[in-house]
């Protein structure tokens, strides 16, 4: 929260415009997709692993739904459900590949990225797919006036995503389980932990969140683009990351990848508004993540 802050006031002195209602505003807009697939991201990191397909999840499932209204002629909620349903299906492909055949998780998204972008590009031609507003799909994009602050749907569905799951971490026998078996999977399943349907049910129910998160994105642009999710893998995870997560699993709070997207969302914001190039806007990224990586193992060696 405190580098939230720092950055907030270091940008504001440095550019008026920064401040300014409509641009918090837009921060926000932008920081509800990300922040979505940062919800999905923590589940798996909290279990010890990492999805780095969390992207092409996304924009798999968020040109099923713009495909099938736009060229299919089905209704948005039939293509909503669909577009669900691709996300869930990729994501548990994923925990049966991590709990079934135990291959590591960074190795099996690895290879699902590939897979899922190919089948997106084949699937939508490597076209755009464009929406008209008012449907269904693009319902996350409605405007919202809080006394002359604009919102989207989306962005209070994304707030929404981390009071639910806050409440599922801390509050449920599920949550429980899914720390133990992060800090410890032997030991979780020793006190009869049955970690296999645990690490499993963390991806059907992250596959579900990036299902929401494509929706979010759909109506945010209005349609679907297959190059959309360039950058939302590693954002996903310098989000979770720098909100204290740590990669090692076992330990960390899903509001804190809530600070971490908007400390995202304000760099890529305010490095914008000082005129910086999106390549060194990328390269800060980067330098965010060794950061909050070398903090994290400082911490753990601190502690041990």
């Amino acid at each position: 929260m405190l580098v939230l802050v720092l950055a907030c006031l270091v940008f504001g002195f440095a550019n008026s415009r920064f401040i300014q209602p409509t641009n918090l505003s837009i921060i926000l807009q932008q920081a509800a997709v990300v922040g979505a697939l940062a919800v999905g991201q923590t589940l798996i990191i909290l279990t010890a692993g990492i999805d780095l397909s969390v992207g092409a999840i996304m924009v798999l499932s968020s040109l099923v739904m713009a495909k099938l209204v736009s060229d299919g002629g089905l209704p948005g909620i039939v293509a909503l459900l669909v577009g669900f349903a691709v996300a869930v299906v990729a994501a548990l492909l994923n925990g049966l590949l991590v709990t079934k055949i135990n291959l590591p998780p960074f190795i099996v998204t690895l290879g699902t990225l590939s897979i899922f972008t190919a089948a997106t590009l084949i699937y939508a031609q490597g076209m755009t797919i464009s929406l008209t507003p008012g449907g269904v799909l693009t319902w996350t994009g409605r405007d919202i006036s809080l006394g002359g602050f604009h919102l989207t749907v989306g962005v209070l569905m994304m707030l929404a995503l981390y009071a639910l799951s806050a409440y599922a971490l801390r509050q449920t026998a599920w949550g429980k389980h899914l720390y133990a078996t992060g800090d410890d999977v032997e030991a979780a399943r020793l006190a009869g932990i049955r970690t296999n349907r645990v690490l499993l049910s963390a991806y059907v129910v992250a596959g579900a969140v990036f299902g929401i998160a494509a929706w979010i994105l759909v109506g945010r642009i209005n349609g679907a683009d297959p190059n959309a999710g360039l950058n939302a893998n590693l954002e996903s995870i310098t989000a979770v990351v720098i909100g204290g997560t740590s990669l090692f699993g076992g330990r960390g709070a899903v509001v804190g990848s809530l600070i971490g997207a908007l400390i995202v969302q304000v760099f890529d914001n305010g490095l914008a508004l000082a005129g910086m190039d999106p390549n060194y806007q990328v390269l800060a990224v980067g330098l965010l993540v060794i950061a909050a990586v070398a903090a994290d193992q400082w911490i753990r060696s601190v502690k041990s």
